[in-house]
């Protein structure tokens, strides 16, 4: 398989980056507005306090329905990719059902979509429904019109549903309706679907360059791209040998080989990268011991904010992972871009890629 030359980009992608707990490219927190100025009203008789009471409650319904949740859609970027967005949506109980509506081409995702991203689903299909099954798996049913699509877009299709709904913790896998009928395969190409589809099956799947692929495994490893000014995290899954126990590793050095040349997606490690020793694994937390080249530039010390992301999102894919660490020979004396020690564990974020327009 063939890899891409590695390019430095840390230096430039990482302006655009911050490294938190809440999100990669900003962090949540309440923007406190400056008190506007309080004048003083007098209410002379009881129908005009009525009134005002009245202005009061559609105020406070209004606000109640311009509240918003951020929320993961996963669209197709301009290089054909399936990709995590987050952008804010109107506050709903019926989450499955509005995140399905917004992969469809030409609905309300129109007002919120990225620009070089487009969504999934054929524009005109309907969501009839969706139903949550005990065991986790979720039963989504659409309108014929889902079955208009390009043959190139099925596998597209399926792990962008598929990845948008799995977002949700109560949601392991998802089926596919059309217009109340259960679908053993996709329409088009005749993918098979009857079990459900879940995480695991993958997504943006690479195989090239694998001569047996029964004998390998899947591992999703996060990789960066960059579109305009903005750059983002690209999930892709590979197929490594089952000979390789350790996917913790696998993954590690799956990120430093880098992305297939011509892909659009970017290398951010140093080639000459490694880990000392093997992982270590304890109580939902990843210890990782690098040489001295996972430091993103000549000041001692610094690791880069992409290389750091990369690392967190593609470990805390596999199961039981929360947290990542990392030392260098041993030590734990890394520091961010931004000058603060990386003194402990990284978290995944609760959102991936904040969407801009």
């Amino acid at each position: 398989m063939k890899r891409t030359t590695h390019i430095w980009v840390a230096p430039m992608l990482a302006s655009v980056l911050l490294l938190g707990g809440c999100g990669l490219f900003g962090k949540d927190g309440a923007v406190k507005e400056i008190d506007p100025p309080q004048h003083t009203s007098y209410v002379k008789d009881g129908q005009a306090l009525q009134e005002a009471g009245k202005t009061k409650t559609k105020s406070n319904e209004q606000a109640k329905a311009t509240e918003t949740v951020k929320r993961e859609l996963y669209l197709i970027d301009k290089n054909g990719f399936v990709v995590p967005q987050t952008v804010e949506l109107p506050k709903t109980q019926a989450v499955a059902k509005q995140v399905l509506e917004y992969l469809v081409e030409d609905g309300p995702v129109s007002q919120v979509l990225p620009n070089g991203f487009r969504a999934v689903i054929p524009a005109g299909t309907t969501v009839l429904g969706t139903k949550l099954e005990k065991d986790g798996t979720l039963i989504a049913d659409f309108s014929p019109e889902f079955k208009n699509y390009k043959p190139e877009d099925e596998k597209r299709i399926l792990q962008a549903i598929t990845w948008t709904l799995t977002q949700f913790d109560n949601i392991k896998r998802v089926k596919i309706r059309i217009n109340g009928y259960d679908q053993e395969v996709m329409p088009v190409n005749k993918t098979p679907i009857q079990g459900g589809v879940s995480r695991a099956d993958g997504i943006n799947i690479e195989a090239n360059g694998v001569p047996d692929i029964t004998n390998t495994h899947p591992v999703t490893v996060y990789f960066v791209a960059q579109q305009g000014g903005n750059t983002y995290y690209v999930p892709v899954t590979r197929r490594v040998s089952n000979r390789e126990k350790d996917d913790i590793a696998a993954a590690v050095n799956e990120l430093i080989q880098g992305p297939d040349e011509g892909s659009g997606l970017v290398g951010v490690f140093q080639p000459d990268a490694k880990l000392v020793d093997a992982p270590k694994y304890e109580d939902g937390k990843v210890t990782l011991n690098f040489n001295e080249a996972i430091y993103g530039s000549n000041k001692k010390n610094v690791i880069s904010d992409v290389v750091l992301n990369s690392l967190v999102l593609s470990l805390t894919e596999q199961k039981g992972i929360e947290s990542v660490a990392i030392t260098v020979n041993g030590k734990a004396n890394l520091v961010t871009e931004d000058g603060k020690p990386l003194t402990k564990p990284v978290a995944r974020p609760q959102t991936v890629n904040t969407a801009a327009f």
